[in-house]
């Protein structure tokens, strides 16, 4: 197995830095998923590791071996598209055979290989079928092998589930970390979608602006996100805009908290809606809100909760299990309290 190493690597479009000074160490057998919005640049640094863009600076290295000039089909990668890309005219046998084939690999080891390969993405009943008579789904696990197929040192996948649908993108989404484990190959996985990154990463580099924010386990970019760009994107949190008095800020009866060193003023304070607690008994403690909106999402209900604190009119958002949700309805008067443990501020 083999580790990727960015050093300082920065690309710029025109007058546009899509990548800024990013370094990063994948570890050899890892799997880091690149999240961030559109324009964030984790697919530009995608395609850098691909040899698809050169960076402008900085150095990228496989396997302790500098590949920054090194020519795409001359880097150990294999890589997985949004759109697919298979050849139309191409069984699925055939697609995944392409790579050994354009390598002159000979003819016994191609079929092999392919057997494998077939058994592995679980489309050896799919393998005489053409790419139009196959889903979604089979069409992206045959694009998986045949990025696998010559052995590569590191996957690349851009992006590979987002022209599926939801269900499908589930099951595909936990194949993709199957496989991505029993073949023990170095992973590179870009996506928007944070439910995904959480679900198939080892780690996640959160990217905003051509820069990482933050990299760390799945489980410490939600809990506990260092910046507030980690902490508006991940995990759908409140924030909300607070005055500091006395070195604290908060919500009177809702929770109360040290405010940020260097806060002047005012801060913010981030928050997930799993964290706020509902309280529709006329003697609960708390802040006093309205509730706007119901919105149901299965296991759980969102609540959007008008209240006021300084004078000011603010919107809470709370998920409550749906069981519970379903004594609450639009229009109710509840109290809204924060569990201050999970509060979390930044300088304004």
């Amino acid at each position: 197995m083999s580790g990727v190493n960015l050093i300082g690597v920065t690309k710029m479009f025109g007058r546009v830095k899509a990548l800024d000074l990013v370094s990063v160490e994948v570890q050899p057998g890892e799997l880091v998923a690149l999240l961030g919005p559109s324009g964030c640049g984790k697919t530009t640094l995608l395609r850098c590791v691909a040899g698809l863009e050169t960076p402008d600076r900085g150095s990228i290295e496989i396997g302790g071996v500098d590949v920054t000039a090194t020519s795409v089909r001359d880097r150990p990668i294999g890589m997985v598209f949004q759109s697919y890309a298979l050849f139309p005219n191409l069984t699925v046998r055939e697609n995944i055979a392409f790579p050994l084939e354009v390598r002159h690999r000979p003819r016994t080891e191609v079929q092999s290989r392919v057997t494998e390969l077939l058994e592995l993405v679980r489309l050896t009943e799919q393998a005489d079928r053409y790419p139009k008579q196959i889903s979604g789904g089979q069409a992206q696990r045959c694009a998986l092998g045949r990025a696998l197929a010559p052995n590569p040192e590191v996957l690349l996948l851009d992006e590979p589930l987002s022209a599926l649908d939801a269900v499908v993108r589930g099951h595909l989404r936990d194949e993709i970390r199957l496989i991505q484990q029993r073949v023990g190959i170095t992973a590179i996985y870009v996506t928007h979608d944070q439910s995904e990154a959480m679900a198939i990463a080892d780690r996640v580099a959160v990217m905003d602006g051509g820069r990482i924010e933050q990299i760390a386990a799945p489980a410490d970019i939600y809990d506990a996100p260092t910046t507030q760009f980690s902490a508006r994107f991940v995990g759908s949190r409140n924030a909300l805009d607070l005055p500091v008095r006395q070195g604290r800020i908060g919500i009177p009866g809702s929770f109360d908290i040290a405010a940020p060193d260097g806060a002047n003023g005012r801060a913010l304070a981030f928050f997930r809606p799993e964290d706020v607690r509902v309280d529709s008994s006329k003697n609960g403690r708390g802040m006093e809100a309205r509730v706007e909106l119901k919105v149901f999402l299965g296991a759980t209900t969102r609540l959007h909760l008008r209240g006021e604190t300084d004078g000011q009119p603010i919107t809470i958002l709370g998920d409550l299990p749906s069981r519970q949700a379903r004594l609450i309805e639009e229009g109710d008067m509840v109290r809204v309290d924060v569990d201050p443990d999970h509060v979390q501020a930044f300088s304004a």
